[in-house]
């Protein structure tokens, strides 16, 4: 045997195995990467062959070829993998974001904002994907990813971004949403869309969210799989700004979502009772609330109007405040009372404006019946439950004293003091003039300011002491009180018999 032939098989042999077990080394390494951490190596590792910028560009290429679900193949940076739900998030934000490019929404040139995010793996996701200029504002910054700042009160120029997201969450629990829509409104450019994800389903809350914004025109809504077991399905609505502003046509119409609402509250008692001081008292344990049926969370202001709410504790705080489900939301009170025996004790309540007038259909000033003398040991049963008339009639009909008081229009109050971002419940006891102001509300298209309400209605009811004998206090009658209820109801309104 040739030594030098030996010798130079033995070296090709170890020079084989060398590479074999470099080959051996660096594959686990890849695997370990790619497979176990799940992400591309860091720079300056002695094993990368795939640089974090390769991993940016790979995923570009993704984006442009227009991939619409991100799988597998999505390589994130290293700092994606600082905790595994901050991954699925921001793989779940990949996923939106590639969609909303392909269909036109978002490009990678897009001067873009996230909103109310504390991670910030929005924006990250942003970056990912190519869109470089993107940047995420909450109360507590985040480096490089988040500034500080609140999504209702922004500290960006007007018409600075082409784009705004706001994730699930940041809206649903924002108590100031008419400022978050004004300020998405103010820094979105002409053009620009904004993109919002809610968990809320129902159409009532749905429209209630469009109304915020009159800067924009609703795009489109979708619903998609949320990234984890706490959110299965959310609702991502698209909209566009406006170049120039569009000036609602008021119209009193009744969308369907409201009547699809009506259907579902309790029926109205169609018969006659013989007993309405029992039936109709007993009737408010099946009334179905609006905010125990609807997400009332994207309201403007919330209101409760008591119209004839004689003292603090007749129904104001005997009732609404303890009763009427109000979804964690801080209501405005007016309390419309004409009797003055009960406008002293309104001065120590918070929150709550008497307005110490009658509800009626013009400014004018009109008789008050009333019921009880002062020294009658039964005065506050029988106060505030008084008629009223105008002067030129003369008090016609009215029994016992009277009072002169100041009327106000109550429809053309109502249309200067909410909207129809609010949230506007009424209560209504009037002593039969329900029969002038529903009208008055129809006619003039006030009654589409108001979501809810709880009406009495009076008539010549049966009475207690006299059984066959009807009360000769009103002259309606049982049938025309189901009217009202039904005009009410055919025009979108919520309303309930009360007692």
């Amino acid at each position: 045997m040739d030594p030098s032939t030996g010798k130079r098989s033995f070296f090709r042999n170890v020079t084989v195995r060398f590479f074999v077990f470099s080959l051996l080394v660096v594959g686990i390494r890849f695997a370990y990467v790619i497979t176990i951490r799940g992400e591309s190596c860091n720079i300056g590792d002695e094993f990368c062959f795939f640089s974090s910028s390769n991993s940016i560009e790979n995923q570009k290429l993704v984006t442009a070829a227009g991939v619409g679900h991100v799988g597998s193949s999505v390589i994130l940076h290293p700092a994606a993998a600082s905790s595994p739900e901050f991954q699925k998030r921001v793989m779940f934000y990949i996923t939106v974001f590639q969609d909303l490019i392909v269909d036109g929404f978002l490009s990678t040139k897009s001067k873009s904002l996230c909103v109310e995010t504390p991670a910030g793996d929005d924006v990250y996701a942003l970056k990912e994907i190519g869109v470089d200029d993107a940047v995420g504002i909450y109360k507590k910054s985040a480096k490089n990813l988040v500034v500080k700042g609140l999504g209702f009160r922004q500290r960006f120029k007007d018409n600075t971004f082409d784009f705004i997201f706001s994730g699930a969450g940041g809206l649903d629990r924002s108590e100031n949403s008419s400022e978050f829509a004004a300020e998405v409104g103010r820094t979105l450019k002409p053009e620009g869309y904004f993109v919002v994800h809610t968990s809320s389903k129902d159409t009532y809350s749905f429209n209630s969210f469009i109304s915020l914004f009159n800067c924009c025109k609703f795009i489109r809504s979708r619903h998609i799989d949320g990234f984890n077991s706490d959110m299965i399905e959310i609702q991502e609505i698209v909209m566009k700004k406006q170049k120039h502003k569009q000036n609602p046509i008021k119209k009193c119409s009744v969308p369907v979502y409201k009547q699809d609402l009506i259907k579902k509250a309790e029926p109205l008692i169609t018969k006659e009772p013989l007993k309405p001081w029992i039936e109709l008292k007993k009737n408010i344990q099946n009334v179905k609330y609006l905010p125990s049926m609807v997400d009332i969370n994207f309201k403007h202001r919330y209101v409760y109007i008591d119209v004839g709410s004689r003292s603090y504790g007749s129904s104001i705080g005997s009732w609404f405040k303890k009763q009427y489900p109000k979804q964690n939301k801080t209501f405005d009170v007016y309390a419309i009372e004409a009797d003055k025996h009960f406008h002293d004790e309104y001065k120590l309540k918070k929150r709550v404006t008497l307005l110490p007038y009658a509800a009626w259909v013009k400014n004018e000033s009109l008789i008050f019946e009333i019921n009880h003398t002062p020294g009658d040991e039964n005065v506050e049963k029988g106060r505030g439950m008084g008629r009223i008339q105008a002067v030129e009639t003369g008090g016609g009909g009215i029994v016992g004293s009277v009072d002169e008081i100041q009327g106000f229009d109550f429809a053309e109050w109502l249309m200067s003091s909410v909207s129809e971002k609010d949230f506007v419940v009424m209560k209504m006891d009037v002593e039969g003039t329900e029969f002038d102001l529903i009208p008055r509300l129809i006619e003039t298209g006030a009654i589409c300011l108001i979501d809810e309400v709880f009406l009495e209605c009076h008539y010549n009811r049966w009475q207690r002491c006299c059984p066959g004998v009807r009360s000769p206090k009103y002259q309606k009658t049982y049938s025309q009180c189901l009217d009202l209820f039904k005009s009410l109801r055919q025009r979108g309104v919520l309303v309930h018999q009360w007692w």
